[in-house]
């Protein structure tokens, strides 16, 4: 075995390939107490809309699990803005997963 070729290997697997783009909408949400909520926030300024799709796996009182999901258009500056409000939630089987893109 060659083994300055397994060692240059093993280096250059711990360094990722491919660049990571700060997104720039910032979600999150909970479910408790018998209700679930989604909410997310522009957070850069200099961003233009952002058209975001979401999925979540919650959790139902009877015992179900249930997939909601959706779309939304985000603009500059919102705040904290409630994208999925539900009932009968007791608890979220998965983080919400939230992909957005430029919406130009």
């Amino acid at each position: 075995m060659n083994w300055l070729k397994i060692a240059t290997m093993v280096i250059l697997a711990g360094y990722p390939s491919f660049a990571v783009a700060k997104s720039a909408a910032s979600c999150g949400g909970a479910a408790m107490l018998g209700g679930a909520q989604l909410n997310c926030s522009h957070v850069d300024p200099k961003a233009p809309n952002q058209f975001c799709t979401f999925s979540w796996a919650l959790h139902t009182t009877a015992g179900d699990q249930k997939i909601v999901e959706g779309t939304f258009m985000l603009p500059p500056g919102a705040a904290n803005v409630t994208i999925y409000q539900g009932s009968g939630f007791d608890s979220a089987l998965s983080d919400p997963i939230v992909i957005c893109r430029d919406a130009n």
